[in-house]
């Protein structure tokens, strides 16, 4: 069992950048891809990025595509989401979530999660 926690979340101008962290327990956090995924109310959590676990592998979400940017540091038992020019649309909580079956995109392949961090986006 893997426990993840996110850090990083805030409030930020349009334009503006933040980075969020998310620390995972356990001693085998190199085998398992993570990903950052979003949600509003009323709406769908959907995936903003993944990253497999040697961190050779990423994928990103059209919308977020040229401004994000994932990483991990495996030392550390750590995934980063860097997000620049941020956007009113990308005003979210932003959970952190990992799998050591396969790297995935979709929520339902994501078997642990975070409880989020809230980023919000002023115009």
């Amino acid at each position: 069992q893997v426990q993840l926690v996110e850090s990083g979340g805030g409030l930020v101008q349009t334009g503006g950048s933040l980075r969020l962290s998310c620390a995972a327990s356990g001693r085998t956090f190199g085998t398992y891809a993570m990903g950052w995924f979003r949600q509003t109310p009323g709406k769908e959590r959907e995936a903003v990025a993944t990253i497999s676990g040697g961190g050779a592998s990423k994928r990103y979400a059209d919308s977020v595509k040229g401004r994000f940017t994932i990483s991990r540091d495996n030392a550390k038992n750590t995934v980063y989401l860097e997000m620049n020019s941020l956007k009113p649309e990308d005003t979210a909580r932003y959970y952190c979530a990992a799998d050591n079956r396969r790297w995935g995109w979709a929520t339902y392949e994501y078997a642990h999660w975070g409880q989020g961090t809230q980023v919000t986006v002023s115009s």
